[in-house]
């Protein structure tokens, strides 16, 4: 059950993200059960290419713990991380990672290739899930909308 709360908070950040016309991408990152950091996509928003929410959640979890090390922590986010995000991941030295969606463009969990399992100091744990179905339906409809 608490996986799904966590991810359900990702979601409500990516619907924040789609009022400001952001593909609807949000991320918490939790540790001993609290959130610590929150993000969500604001490349729109913010003209930003880097402004994607694993990142946002990554430098607003830091800035809480004080540290760039994100040991003990799990990165909720309902998109499958892109390359940039996992190199984020890896380098903030997060445990686990929970997505929602595939990404088959630019996914690095697995759609496209898992930068988990490159030869880097750290090796996140990942899953699929828990409302990957929700998830999915969110981008959907961002993009029916766009058409």
């Amino acid at each position: 059950m608490e996986h799904e709360y966590y991810m359900s908070q990702a979601l409500a950040l990516a619907r924040e993200a789609v009022e400001d016309g952001d593909v609807p991408v949000g991320c918490v990152i939790v540790r001993d059960g609290e959130i610590i950091g929150r993000g969500r996509n604001r490349r729109e928003a913010d003209g930003d290419a880097t402004a994607h929410a694993e990142l946002e959640a990554i430098r607003d979890a830091c800035e809480r713990l004080g540290s760039w090390r994100l040991h003990g922590c799990t990165l909720y986010v309902t998109l499958e991380p892109c390359p940039m995000c996992a190199g984020g991941i890896i380098n903030a030295r997060v445990d686990e990672v929970r997505y929602g969606a595939k990404d088959e463009k630019a996914g690095c969990c697995g759609s496209v290739l898992n930068l988990f399992e490159e030869r880097f100091n750290h090796h996140p744990r990942i899953y699929q899930g828990p409302l990957t179905r929700a998830c999915e339906e969110i981008l959907q409809q961002f993009f029916e909308n766009l058409r």
